[in-house]
């Protein structure tokens, strides 16, 4: 069949219907299993529609496509259900992180505050035998300072012999991956080489988090908990293994050796608002630290973990979310200043203002231009434009940017670029009608819910410069340009790609 933007005679996505692998029988859901009433029956396997997708050149392969088959809720269910059984081995840490943008969608869902949406999700993903519930803001963090740095750097090196900007952000996947397989280079010279928040998350879960757990023996297993915790009564079983105090070992209060719990046994679930995520999990590369372990194991749409809310019981108890940090609960929630977004453009307009003009920016002003989701952010000083930023959200808005690129008539500096026309909050995996739509209803109530929510910038943030020091041996070190920062990828470009007509 032909995708209805693709210049090809066939298009290798799938269609609006369900993937066909089938799940092998002894993974049922957490319903099924006790026999309960309100089953997850009608879960939907995971897929990609002909309308989601950014990069529409044939992207998904067919390996691409049998992975895709296992980025859904069974997988996730297939997990808990071996925790569940006596063959310790098998047993897996769950680690659930919900990105800060599926949080207005559960809330409008739901009729909650936001705050109340988010203990009842965690409280709701506990009852199922989920182990830490986090969020993805400290690992947008770690992406927003890491563009902000490149951005100064790219700033002063720009030259017309050396033509560093604009930089274009590299936090949606849907954009990058487009960038990649159909644009090339000089294209994906303009990314921002920071990782997105999916990626830094999952490093901050297999190898951060890992590292803080330790195993201590008792009789033919070993429990697993945070250093420093108290709760020894809270604690995961896992199999026998035999340690020593070697390789980073140490010994704990009850005189038992101890050792840093292994990646491969974590299972790392992003709950996200778009299907691209599902793809980026995919492509995500494996940083040493990490041993061949995937950083997201699977990724679920809010819809999907809405889907399952539904299908089960919501009266369940609510929980704060967890932190990185031993027993230390988020007690609200805050987000980054984006009107739908991470908020890169907001938080690198200012500090680059500092930084190059020592000018201070407390409200970054936007203008709408062509429309609402090309908008544009300017800083002047002693009469001349000095910064000039935009935000380019949408298929159309992207194509013109890339033209005018293409051209040498594009006179923006930085642009926040994400696939979604109305930014993550409108990401396909939310806020759709029945019938593959955007519900524009529940779409406005979303982002005034977003609006509300407090903004605290990534600077101010009480544990980034431990993390910093701790995980990565310092800012700049050859660790924090390693785990932080990517590379990419580019293939030929066809000759049709930049005549899509959108």
């Amino acid at each position: 069949m032909k995708c209805e933007h693709c210049t090809r005679k066939e298009c290798s996505k799938k269609t609006k219907t369900d993937d066909q692998e089938n799940v092998s029988a002894d993974a049922p859901s957490p319903a099924q299993e006790n026999g309960e009433k309100g089953e997850f029956h009608k879960l939907a396997d995971a897929r990609i529609f002909l309308s989601d997708c950014l990069a529409c050149d044939s992207c998904v392969t067919a390996e691409e496509g049998v992975q895709l088959s296992q980025q859904n809720a069974k997988d996730f269910f297939r997990v808990l259900n071996l925790n569940k059984k006596c063959d310790t081995s098998k047993h897996k840490v769950l680690v659930v992180s919900v990105c800060p943008q599926s949080l207005p969608y559960f809330a409008a869902k739901f009729n909650l505050s936001v705050t109340d949406a988010s203990r009842r999700v965690c409280g709701f993903l506990r009852s199922l035998g989920v182990h830490y519930v986090f969020d993805t803001r400290i690992a947008a963090d770690f992406s927003i300072l890491e563009s902000q740095k490149e951005f100064v750097r790219r700033y002063r090196q720009h030259s017309e012999e050396e033509r560093t900007l604009p930089m274009l952000t590299s936090a949606c996947p849907g954009w990058v991956r487009y960038a990649e397989r159909v644009l090339g280079r000089p294209i994906t010279a303009h990314l921002c080489t920071a990782k997105s928040p999916q990626q830094v998350m999952g490093s901050l879960v297999k190898d951060y988090f890992a590292r803080q757990q330790v195993r201590e023996e008792m009789g033919s297993a070993f429990l697993v908990l945070p250093r420093g915790s108290t709760d020894w009564g809270a604690l995961q079983m896992f199999g026998s293994t035999t340690l020593s105090p070697e390789g980073g070992s140490r010994q704990t209060r009850m005189g038992c050796w101890c050792s840093n719990l292994s990646p491969e046994k974590i299972f790392h679930v992003i709950v996200a608002p778009c299907y691209d995520k599902k793809l980026e999990a995919l492509q995500e590369g494996f940083p040493p630290a990490l041993h061949g372990s995937r950083g997201a194991d699977c990724v679920l749409t809010s819809g999907e973990i809405a889907q399952i809310m539904e299908q089960g019981d919501l009266s369940v108890k609510d929980a704060a979310v967890d932190t990185l940090f031993g027993d230390l609960k988020e007690d609200k929630v805050t987000r980054h200043d984006g009107a739908s977004s991470d908020g890169h453009l907001a938080h690198i307009f200012r500090h680059a203002a500092k930084e190059l003009f020592n000018e201070d920016v407390e409200e970054v002003t936007y203008r709408a231009l062509r429309n609402k989701d090309f908008q544009e952010v300017t800083l002047e000083k002693n009469g001349e434009v000095v910064l000039r930023f935009a935000a380019a959200y949408g298929f159309r808005n992207i194509q013109n940017m890339i033209l005018k690129l293409k051209k040498g008539k594009f006179p923006y500096h930085f642009v926040e670029v994400l696939a979604c026309a109305g930014g993550c909050l409108n990401g396909r995996g939310q806020a759709q009608t029945p019938d593959g739509h955007a519900d524009k209803a529940l779409l406005r109530q979303m982002e005034g819910i977003y609006a509300d929510i407090p903004v605290r910038r990534p600077e101010s943030s009480a544990h980034m410069q431990e993390l910093y020091q701790e995980w990565l041996e310092g800012i700049n070190s050859p660790k924090a340009r390693e785990v932080l920062h990517t590379t990419y990828q580019s293939q030929e470009r066809g000759a049709h790609s930049l005549d899509i007509k959108w």
